[in-house]
């Protein structure tokens, strides 16, 4: 095994990560930034407040996103294991 082989399989690992975990990343950034203004525009500075709406919205996404973040996943794994079977 090359260098640049290892550098493909890192490379291939960080774009699985990133498109596996952006869209709960985002959805939790989303929900943060948005309770935030809301205590901001209230003046609730309650800081156990942005918690509940967040984790809610972080786990419906995940139901949402399960299929897509199976096949990212999968299509890694399948990768690898034929980078693996090819290599030996």
């Amino acid at each position: 095994m090359t260098g640049a082989d290892i550098f493909d399989i890192a490379r291939d690992g960080i774009i699985t990560l990133v498109l596996t975990a952006a869209p709960v990343m985002l959805v939790g950034l989303t929900v943060g930034v948005i309770v935030g203004l809301l205590q901001a525009m209230t003046q609730i500075q309650e800081a156990t407040l942005v918690y509940v709406p967040k984790i809610l919205a972080i786990f419906a996404t995940m139901l949402l996103t399960f299929p897509f973040m199976g096949a990212q996943l999968t299509g890694y794994f399948t990768r690898m294991m034929e980078r693996i079977a090819s290599s030996g």
